[in-house]
């Protein structure tokens, strides 16, 4: 039995006005419950999550103090005499020391080397030498070597605004090495893990 063509487009025209009415509509249902399931997700926490903010603030504090030190050594290496002007100098004494401060504050008030024994990050393998026992460290690193390093700054101003050429070196060698030591005193204190780069030497010793 065939029916007649009004009725065939008649059905077809109610189907897709069916399906226009219905077919964004599920697809809105399904896009507004999907948020509602990435956000669900989203609440889910990260493993240890504690003990990796920590070591990374602490990279944070770390790079907070190396880029005005950085400022400071590159102002001095371009002088001419390796001599500033004393409002120059001051100024990025200011930043210096500003820097450091915030740095110490922030590594008092909150101690990496308090994480859980029973956390499974790598805790004894840690420059820039490995520990089997965190009671084998030296307390307050960290601490130690931004002191160090506030103190070089210091004979580096000075040597900066001395007029004698002869002094600068010296003095810029020392705040070399204060960073480098400050560097290593927070890989140690905050006990992030050893580097695992293939063929990277063993760190060299001082001379």
């Amino acid at each position: 039995m065939r029916l007649p063509a009004r009725r065939i487009a008649t059905s077809a025209l109610c189907a897709t006005l069916l399906l226009g009415v219905t077919g964004p509509a599920a697809v809105a249902a399904d896009s507004a419950s999907a948020p509602e399931h990435t956000h669900a997700a989203s609440r889910a926490p990260v493993p240890d999550a504690d003990e990796l903010l920590g070591q990374v603030e602490s990279l944070g504090d770390l790079g907070g103090v190396l880029v005005p030190v950085a400022d400071l050594l590159t102002a001095v290496l371009k002088a001419e005499d390796g001599q500033l002007p004393h409002s120059q100098a001051a100024k990025l004494s200011t930043s210096v020391q500003d820097a450091i401060d915030q740095a110490t504050a922030t590594a008092t008030a909150t101690t990496p080397g308090a994480a859980s024994q029973s956390s499974p990050l790598p805790q004894a393998s840690t420059l820039p030498a490995p520990v089997e026992d965190d009671a084998g460290l030296p307390e307050d690193l960290t601490a130690e070597a931004m002191t160090a390093l506030e103190k070089a700054t210091e004979e580096l101003l000075k040597a900066v605004t001395s007029g004698d050429a002869a002094q600068v070196a010296p003095a810029v060698n020392g705040v070399v090495a204060g960073i480098v030591n400050t560097v290593a005193a927070t890989l140690v204190d905050s006990r992030l893990p050893a580097p695992d780069l293939a063929g990277l030497p063993s760190l060299p010793k001082a001379p």
